[in-house]
């Protein structure tokens, strides 16, 4: 087992996973409104049917990565001004959301973002859009979402906005699943939830890369959780990939279980006694 991969800057491409990248990110950045440097050379490789956590506070660029790879950046006055974004082995960083959707990439954003006033099935069905498919297979593809998503069974006919938080996500991670992806960029899947239903959501992001084989992209702050569920974890610090390697590695690790789970070989510590200076100093040395 390899151990976790603190960033070095002096070089231009830092440590991957083993298996060949079926999406990689190569040394980007990302400049807001032509003035604010959000994302400061990040390279990432996702293997194919596996899964990836992107990991990091709130602020570390973790969406915006997302949106780089999604081609989604452009509609928050956001621009790649440096470095490519490879799919499948080809660079699509050029390409708008809807080509993207249709070569088998979907993004699930942050915050869910279902059609409120449309019901949990008519919400499945808009993600259905890009194919052009028979009733028949449009059906064989909602059946298949309710297999993974009991839940969204009982609640077909009940408007989105009436739904719980966890439904709602099930909702979002479902519409991206009727597009028929190879690979879904998954982004905050926990945030708002209950923790039995991330739970819940997680066992179900899992089966669906066994049992259907999707990659997933997945960013998250909680990462106790992520890197469970992971195969290989990246994290990020203010626009940077500061420590990668494998997830069960990266959960061993001194530094992460100080500064993220919050446990240290002196025992559990608050956030509030973490002191950021000190993270930075031991992995940017």
């Amino acid at each position: 087992m390899t151990s976790p991969t603190v960033a070095n800057f002096s070089n231009a491409s830092p440590a991957a996973p083993a298996t060949p990248a079926y999406l990689s990110v190569n040394n980007i950045e990302v400049i807001y409104d032509h003035v604010i440097l959000v994302l400061k050379g990040i390279s990432l490789q996702v293997p194919q049917g596996k899964i990836v956590a992107l990991l990091g506070a709130n602020g570390a660029g973790k969406s915006t990565t997302l949106k780089a790879i999604s081609t989604l950046l452009r509609n928050e006055r956001g621009d790649i001004t440096k470095g490519d974004i490879s799919f499948k082995g080809q660079r699509v960083d050029h390409l708008t959301p809807n080509e993207l959707v249709k070569r088998g990439l979907s993004q699930v954003m942050e915050g869910r973002h279902c059609f409120a006033h449309l019901s949990i099935e008519e919400n499945l069905l808009t993600g259905a859009y890009t194919r052009q498919i028979s009733r028949a297979e449009l059906k064989e593809s909602l059946e298949m979402v309710y297999h993974y998503f009991p839940r969204l069974r009982q609640r077909r006919s009940s408007l989105a906005g009436y739904t719980s938080g966890g439904e709602q996500q099930m909702c979002a991670i479902g519409r991206a699943l009727m597009a028929k992806p190879s690979m879904i960029l998954l982004d905050e899947p926990s945030m708002g939830i209950a923790p039995q239903l991330v739970e819940e959501i997680f066992e179900i992001v899992k089966s669906l890369n066994v049992k259907e084989n999707v990659s997933f992209l997945l960013a998250e702050q909680n990462t106790n959780t992520a890197l469970r569920y992971a195969d290989f974890g990246y994290i990020l610090e203010n626009g940077r990939v500061v420590m990668e390697g494998d997830a069960k590695d990266l959960a061993a690790n001194e530094d992460v279980k100080e500064f993220y789970l919050g446990v240290s070989s002196a025992g559990r510590k608050s956030f509030r006694e973490m002191k950021f200076y000190r993270r930075r100093k031991r992995w940017l040395a």
